[in-house]
């Protein structure tokens, strides 16, 4: 029923629960084994008995002359006579079923077992309205002309005497099990009481530790089986320490960039508010203001990106991607940009839809990675009418490793070896560079990246060239589902094409 079942189950109750039911169950089993038991050895002795009643008779049947009698003195017939609490009835029948001796209505063995000589047999049976115990033997007979002649000797006996040693017995055995067993329970309660205190004691610990205490917990003071719980949650103290550590330099580190823009505008704010400033200067102050407005402004989304990205605390939607179709959009989306810089912008790769670059993800998530990386090689790529710089982004599968493939390449001075580690931590940015940026973007990459099992490498477009410029490459894994992957060519070709782009001056 459902009142009395608890939201949270016991660890208590439920070990009490899987030691004590068994217990309980197998009580009233004992009792009955017991009671059998009891009944088989409190039947042994007057089966004895028995046994010697009927082999005492046997001696006493004689034959002569063909004909069979048995000489029953009176101390014989004392011997079968009833006791204060059974009665006994005795039976023997000659070679053609004629009775010699005894009560007259006995019952017969039954009638499908073959009557042969040999030793002592027992039955349960009914005399007279009472259950009897009856022992009989097939006695051979000495008879001219008759080898095969048997008589039957049956002595029975009430069963009063073998109830009441049962019953005994029963006693004797059951009325201290009655006293055991509640004191079983008592033992095991205690004893798991005792067992789980380590527990308790561990609770204890934790909740006296101070809500900055991020250190491990002891887990040599904690039984073997509690110590992989302990070492869990050791490793989970770990994670969320660096966690809390990473997001403390990282508000330090967004609070010192936003200070700049925002430092910027208050500064620009005063000199327009002076008095005697000129129409032109208050120009200008108007145009740093914006400057410093559209900086702030990317370092909030920016910092929004790499926050959402970072989410895995909510389970990121996977929908079937074509890789290919998504860079095309942010490509055509950085035109404006590329143009103002007089940047060769171009895309050199797999067509949306060709077999091998589906894959599964989040395209929102995608198209940011790609256009981080693009921006991050519009920022840093230097071009000028005479020489201007180039930035290829392209697509394909790799046949080797089945793997899908992104790569961003640019003209520009490139990235070197000792900083190309440095330059995927939030807000680094390269030294010796006045280009626009926060530095978070390569970091907003590097996270959608993992997310998506994907690996970030960086190396140089031409190493045997100055400047080397920089090539950014990411594997991702290819789709395994062929039906997918149509899936995919289904959804592109019911959204609007896009035109393929090249090179763009």
């Amino acid at each position: 029923m459902k009142i009395f079942r608890r939201e949270q189950r016991s660890l208590f109750g439920e070990i009490l629960d899987w030691m004590l039911t068994p217990l309980l169950l197998l009580w009233p089993i004992s009792l009955a084994l017991t009671w059998l038991v009891a009944q088989g050895i409190a039947g042994k002795p007057f089966d004895r008995a028995l046994e010697y009643n009927v082999q005492a008779l046997a001696q006493l049947i004689v034959t002569d002359h063909r004909r069979t009698q048995i000489n029953l003195p009176l101390p014989a017939r004392d011997i079968l006579r009833a006791d204060d609490s059974d009665l006994i009835y005795f039976q023997v029948l000659g070679a053609r079923g004629e009775l010699l001796s005894g009560e007259k209505d006995f019952p017969r063995p039954p009638e499908d077992e073959k009557p042969q000589p040999g030793d002592v047999k027992w039955r349960d049976d009914e005399m007279r309205g009472q259950d009897v115990r009856v022992a009989y033997q097939w006695v051979p007979l000495d008879l001219p002309g008759n080898p095969v002649a048997l008589a039957l000797i049956q002595v029975a006996e009430t069963r009063e005497k073998r109830s009441v040693l049962a019953t005994e017995i029963i006693k004797g055995v059951m009325l201290p099990q009655f006293v055991i067993l509640p004191l079983a329970v008592l033992l095991v309660w205690l004893a798991l009481a005792r067992g789980i205190k380590p527990l308790h004691q561990l609770e204890e610990r934790i909740r006296r530790r101070s809500p900055d205490d991020l250190s491990p917990l002891d887990d040599k003071a904690v039984p073997l089986e509690v110590a992989p719980l302990v070492s869990s949650v050791n490793d989970l103290l770990t994670r969320l320490k660096d966690s809390m550590a990473t997001q403390k330099r990282f508000l330090a580190d967004a609070a010192h960039q936003l200070k700049t823009p925002l430092a910027g505008l208050r500064m620009q704010a005063d000199l327009a508010q002076r008095e005697g400033t000129s129409t032109d200067e208050l120009k200008r102050s108007l145009q740093q203001i914006g400057r410093a407005s559209i900086r702030a402004t990317h370092t909030v989304n920016q910092l929004l990106a790499l926050a959402r990205a970072e989410g895995s605390g909510a389970q990121m939607a996977i929908f079937p991607c074509d890789l290919a179709r998504l860079t095309m959009e942010v490509i055509q989306d950085s035109l404006h940009r590329a143009l103002d810089k007089r940047i060769d912008l171009g895309y050199d790769g797999a067509e949306p839809g060709s077999n091998g670059i589906a894959l599964d993800g989040n395209p929102t998530l995608l198209k940011e990675l790609i256009r981080n990386l693009v921006d991050n090689a519009i920022n840093y790529t230097p071009s000028t009418q005479d020489q201007p710089g180039v930035i290829t982004a392209r697509v394909f599968a790799e046949n080797e490793t089945g793997s899908v493939v992104l790569q961003v390449e640019d003209s520009g001075p490139g990235i070197g070896e000792s900083e190309r580690d440095l330059v995927f931590q939030p807000f680094y940015r390269t030294l010796g560079t006045d280009a626009d940026g926060t530095g978070l973007g390569l970091a907003i990459v590097q996270e959608i990246a993992r997310r998506h099992g994907a690996d970030v490498r960086l190396g140089d477009t031409h190493p045997d060239r100055h400047p080397p410029g920089a090539r950014f490459t990411v594997r991702f894994e290819a789709r395994k589902d062929s039906g997918l992957a149509q899936a995919v060519d289904m959804a592109s070709r019911s959204s609007p094409p896009t035109p393929s782009l090249g090179p763009l001056l």
